[in-house]
């Protein structure tokens, strides 16, 4: 991707957003940012709500390559989820944000989805069983949440809509790096104040990406021609248990190790309780079947495809990333001991 190439980023002020700008115009691009937040940082902005037409489709004028990651995330905490939010935000914005870079003459758009897209109905989200194999991109879609299905129809928008030369989709796991907004920072914050209790012995396997990584894998997916009409799963190569991401955290934090794992069936009664008290009080309760599956069950994914056609090459795992995670909590692992 020359040097003197034009791009634009949507969701330009989020946790990935902000540090694909930075990445972008540290390399000499000009960036021209849309999001909801105002960043002096980015330079050229514009305000703008994506899942509405309106005056922010303007701005694309000059664009070789759009950065699509603006949307709504997937909100684990959601009792009872609204479809049709998730819709006008992930796949009517990512239309309308299609469309201006149609008008535009845009050639590339790389837009950031998620493994979620995919489907999770394989043995291994079933508690207790160890997966066989990692899924990849040949296998079946059929997403199981409000998030997923919008994800997998804004995939489909930009792989077969016709509105763009070069379109890419990456299919990110889980995320991690300092201050990162997802479950696994709240997991390190809760083991750095004790307050993360032992777990069952699951032999589940998880697959996560650093932040860095990601950055790559979205510079690739923007310069490589052969990242042209292609998805794209990316992910740091590995695949994690819970009780190996907790004691990874413990051990970095500085805690001693667990010696004796909590029953399963413990779990799943809580799990049963929270259920209840959530249909009481019209939302989710701290713990429920939903933490439960969400915890222990089974995320795997395979980043070959990516490795093979452009040449991806993970530098970061979790181990080496938990120094800089655990400086980023607000509270120090060494003001919890």
């Amino acid at each position: 991707m020359s040097r003197q190439l034009r791009v634009l980023v949507t969701g330009a002020s989020g946790y990935l957003g902000a540090r694909l700008v930075a990445r972008a115009r540290a390399s000499g691009f000009q960036v021209v940012c849309v999001d909801q937040i105002a960043r002096e940082s980015c330079g050229q902005h514009l305000r703008a709500d994506i899942s509405k037409a309106g005056p922010w489709q303007n701005a694309f004028c000059g664009v070789h390559t759009v950065f699509h990651l603006a949307g709504k995330a997937h909100a684990v905490s959601e009792f009872r989820q609204d479809e049709a939010e998730y819709f006008r935000v992930n796949t009517d914005g990512t239309r309308f944000t299609l469309e201006a870079a149609r008008r535009a003459g845009a050639q590339r758009f790389v837009l950031f989805s998620s493994v979620k897209a995919m489907s999770r109905s394989h043995a291994a989200s079933q508690l207790g069983v160890t997966p066989d194999r990692p899924l990849d991109e040949s296998d079946a879609v059929e997403p199981d949440t409000p998030y997923g299905r919008s994800k997998l129809a804004a995939e489909a928008l930009v792989l077969a809509g016709g509105y763009v030369p070069e379109p890419v989709v990456l299919r990110l796991c889980d995320v991690y790096g300092p201050a990162s907004k997802g479950n696994l920072q709240q997991m390190l914050a809760a083991v750095a104040r004790r307050r993360f209790p032992p777990l069952p012995r699951v032999p589940n396997r998880r697959s996560m990406v650093h932040v860095d990584d990601v950055l790559a894998a979205a510079t690739l997916a923007a310069s490589h021609q052969a990242a042209v009409h292609n998805v794209f799963i990316v992910s740091d190569g590995r695949a994690y248990s819970t009780e190996e991401i907790l004691a990874q955290m413990r051990r970095a934090i500085g805690h001693p190790p667990i010696s004796r794992a909590a029953p399963l069936a413990i779990y799943r009664a809580l799990g049963v309780v929270g259920d209840h008290l959530g249909r009481i009080r019209g939302r989710r309760f701290v713990f429920d079947t939903n933490t439960l599956t969400s915890l222990l069950d089974s995320s795997w994914f395979s980043s070959a495809k990516i490795e093979r056609l452009l040449g991806f090459r993970p530098e970061w795992n979790l181990e080496q990333a938990l120094r800089s995670m655990i400086a980023a909590l607000p509270i120090r692992s060494a003001e919890t001991e």
